[in-house]
């Protein structure tokens, strides 16, 4: 093993101007703790774009090296919870926030942050998931325990985007019929390969959303946006109907009144992938490698560390379809 290994590194130029460079770190430079991993594949998120960008809700000191997400080898475990040449997963706690994350080659952390690679996924296959698509099955997770697939249609807003495109492709194989939501006219056809029966522009879901309630359609939803379509969504689910939520690309305020839930019963769960307990996790990812496992390929994109400064600012300007992964 190396001293010295190659990663992303974000710096503060001067207040607000960051810089983004692909250079030389040390494994001295990583923070304490018992598990050092190889990092393999990493993956980009939203979170990872805006703490590249020196977004301060999400990222703090610099320099810094961002990757919410890491898949690779243990080189070894002062806590012998692993071995050496384990393949583990590492996504959400504080990797890639204030603690240097997977866009470098080696990344040091608690181990209770890692879980064994679930058989039946690669390390590749592991970070087209991400968190992304570990978050996407803690939502279908959390709406299959309350809406049954017999129920009617489930309802995915930002159906594009990782998470999104993501819970589509699980609804469907899990048996739900699926209306995606898009602003992006020429992907209906690539939401459908999905596994989406019918597709929907944002504009007909925010028809006349100023109205107190709108007419019931949906028996679930998976939201990804947050904001006024959440809105909207709440006010059209039918009664007894779940909606998960797990974004804010929209807002992060959410106008709505309580006729939803007092008038109709309408459930809103709330989705948390950073600190989701363990047992909670391993029983997602188990899925996701099982009954839930999916030909993720026509979602993916692979690049290198150098190739990433694209695809974060298309992140940012909700333009980036599916998810892309950064081979180390």
């Amino acid at each position: 093993m190396t001293e010295q290994f190659k990663a992303l590194i974000v710096e503060e130029q001067s207040e607000k101007k960051f810089t983004r460079t692909v250079g030389s770190r040390a494994i001295s430079d990583l923070p304490e703790g018992p598990l050092l991993i190889k990092v393999h594949y990493s993956s980009l998120n939203f979170k990872d774009a805006l703490s590249a960008t020196g977004n301060p809700g999400v990222t703090r000191n610099f320099p810094h090296t961002p990757g919410i997400d890491a898949a690779g080898e243990v080189v070894e475990d002062a806590s012998g919870t692993f071995r050496p040449g384990d393949q583990v997963v590492v996504t959400g706690w504080d990797l890639g926030m204030n603690t240097a994350g997977g866009y470098g080659e080696y990344i040091r952390i608690p181990a209770e942050w890692a879980l064994a690679l679930p058989q039946g996924l690669s390390l590749r296959d592991s970070m087209i998931l991400g968190t992304a698509g570990f978050t996407a099955g803690l939502s279908v997770y959390a709406l299959t325990k309350h809406v049954s697939p017999e129920a009617g249609e489930i309802l995915v807003t930002g159906a594009t985007g990782g998470v999104g495109s993501v819970a589509v492709a699980l609804l469907a194989k899990a048996g739900y019929q699926v209306v995606a939501v898009t602003g992006k006219a020429d992907q209906v056809e690539f939401l459908k390969k999905l596994g989406a029966s019918e597709v929907i522009s944002r504009e007909t879901i925010m028809e006349k959303a100023n109205r107190p309630m709108l007419k019931e359609r949906w028996a679930g939803a998976i939201d990804v946006v947050g904001g006024e379509m959440l809105a909207a969504v709440l006010k059209s689910t039918r009664y007894g109907g779940t909606v998960t939520c797990c974004g804010l690309v929209g807002s992060p305020e959410l106008p709505v009144n309580v006729f939803p839930f007092i008038l109709r019963g309408v459930s809103l769960l709330g989705i948390d992938s950073v600190q989701c307990p363990v047992p909670s996790r391993q029983a997602v990812w188990n899925k996701l490698a099982g009954d839930w496992k999916i030909d993720l390929e026509a979602l993916v994109s692979e690049v290198a560390l150098e190739g990433l400064e694209d695809p974060i600012q298309a992140i940012l300007k909700g333009q980036l379809r599916g998810r892309v992964i950064v081979k180390l």
